[in-house]
């Protein structure tokens, strides 16, 4: 409001009506674009269109979008995405994946410097970079699993990459709708291209409802789901994100956890609860972004992912979060996993399933490496890289004596809950603060207790070998099997 910015330098106050103003365009393309996303489910269906009339209306809608929303820097979005494409017509498929990852990872980061530069500091709720990385993403995607289909034998690839594995290069237009789409071009998330080919074409749902026997429920014929459910119940839990946004996250600021009263005045324990509300308070506008952008999806009926055992359909498919999941988290890892989905999926596919050696860590410096340049990022990885390593040795040599018995389970649960809910508050706050000097003021508030006791825990228990090279081992030893027979 007016007597919060009436004291803030030019530069700043412009920067800050810069960031209000992308808010407004964001959140009304994402409206518009749920809009658009009805009418081409209804109108431009595959009985409706053909695959080049619904690609093209995808493209020129995502192209649109990106424009109104961000004006001039829109230009970084397609010279990336043409850059890549001459790279990937022209590069040799055994480099193709190599290319590709370097010049998008390369020019993202420029990009990410630029903003450094340009704004000193001043991040903008939403900017150019955000789609620039959803397209980092599906571009890595397409060129990994371009030279899955084309430059490895299929008894090289997991039962993963050979199911997602393209087996051509995509014309220009299937190239450009797979990465500029109104769906996805401005929140994302980022999808696999044999997926959103199919769902293009028409075969989708189709292909997933082909892996129940419905005879034996009784159908004669293939059901026909309707994402409309789905896309009402996500709209809900996007209106109650954007009423917490607007109420929680205001009035309790991550910066309050360093202020020199609040720190003087302030018990360690009372002051590791606060630490757990504002990181609370700060997580609805991911929920509204992400879950918002699943329903745009959802409504052109992009994103079922099958029936569970219940008989239910799912879509799912594209949902970048399990809230549930999340806040009930009894370890580091399940938290991940729940917590921008789509983007560990990225990072395991191009990163963790590729890394010749220490897999976690070169997936975490990917990631820090993706959202930007920020020191914040580095000290949110890095540390998550140290309680990660940790999480997994306490759990591998302590876990199985609480399963013995139900209330054991339950006080391990109750115990694991906290502790994971802490550690990630504690790890994820210089995310939040960016810079260098509030980030070593907040851990030194609190001791750097959870890096001690990590270091303290990796010194202490034995460290069993990482199920990635367990699986790699048994990768190779299918391999020579094959070969033998």
């Amino acid at each position: 409001n007016r007597e919060n910015t009436s004291s803030l330098p030019p530069r700043i106050k412009t920067v800050f009506c810069f960031a209000c103003l992308l808010q407004i365009n964001f959140v009304a393309c994402q409206l518009f674009a749920l809009l658009a996303a009805f009418w081409f489910r209804i109108y431009l269906s595959p009985s409706h269109a053909s695959s080049a009339v619904r690609h093209a209306f995808a493209t020129l809608f995502g192209i649109y979008f990106a424009v109104f929303c961000f004006g001039w820097y829109s230009v970084h979005l397609f010279v990336l995405v043409m850059m890549n494409y001459g790279i990937m017509n022209m590069a040799s498929i055994p480099n193709i994946h190599r290319y590709s990852f370097v010049v998008a990872m390369g020019y993202l980061t420029l990009c990410h410097i630029s903003r450094i530069y340009i704004f000193h500091y001043g991040i903008l709720t939403t900017d150019f970079s955000g789609p620039l990385m959803i397209i980092t993403q599906k571009i890595t995607t397409l060129a990994c699993q371009l030279h899955d289909g084309i430059g490895r034998q299929a008894e090289e690839l997991t039962a993963e990459q050979n199911r997602l594995a393209v087996k051509s290069r995509p014309s220009l237009l299937e190239y450009l709708s797979y990465l500029l789409n109104f769906m996805s071009i401005i929140a994302g998330p980022c999808s696999n291209y044999k997926d959103y080919i199919a769902f293009i074409e028409g075969r989708h749902v189709h292909m997933k409802l082909l892996e129940v026997n419905w005879k034996q429920k009784g159908y004669d014929r293939l059901p026909d789901p309707s994402p409309t459910g789905a896309v009402m119940y996500k709209l809900c839990i996007t209106l109650v994100s954007l009423i917490l946004f607007l109420t929680l996250t205001k009035n309790f600021p991550m910066a309050y956890i360093i202020d020199n009263e609040f720190l003087d005045k302030t018990p360690f324990l009372s002051r590791l609860g606060y630490l757990y509300v504002v990181t609370q308070a700060a997580k609805p506008k991911y929920y509204f972004a992400w879950t918002l952008a699943d329903a745009v999806n959802n409504a052109a009926g992009y994103g079922f992912s099958g029936v569970d055992e219940r008989g239910t359909f799912r879509w799912d498919l594209l949902s970048n979060l399990n809230i549930w999941n999340i806040e009930t988290a009894t370890s580091f890892k399940m938290y991940i996993e729940n917590w921008n989905i789509q983007t560990a999926a990225w990072l395991k596919r191009v990163c963790y399933d590729r890394a010749p050696w220490y897999p976690t860590a070169l997936t975490f410096i990917l990631s820090a490496l993706w959202h930007g340049i920020y020191p914040g990022y580095y000290f949110t990885f890095l540390t998550g890289i140290l309680i990660t390593l940790a999480a997994r040795a306490i759990r591998n040599n302590f876990r199985h004596y609480f399963l013995s018995s139900v209330p054991l389970k339950i006080a391990y649960d109750v115990v694991t809950w906290a502790i994971t809910q802490l550690a990630v508050c504690y790890t994820v706050a210089p995310f939040v603060m960016l810079a260098v000097e509030p980030t070593i003021k907040f851990y030194k508030s609190v001791y750097f207790h959870m890096h001690i006791l990590s270091i303290l825990v990796l010194l202490l228990l034995p460290i069993r070998p990482q199920t990635h090279s367990v699986r790699r081992a048994q990768n190779q030893a299918m391999l020579n099997s094959i070969k033998s027979k």
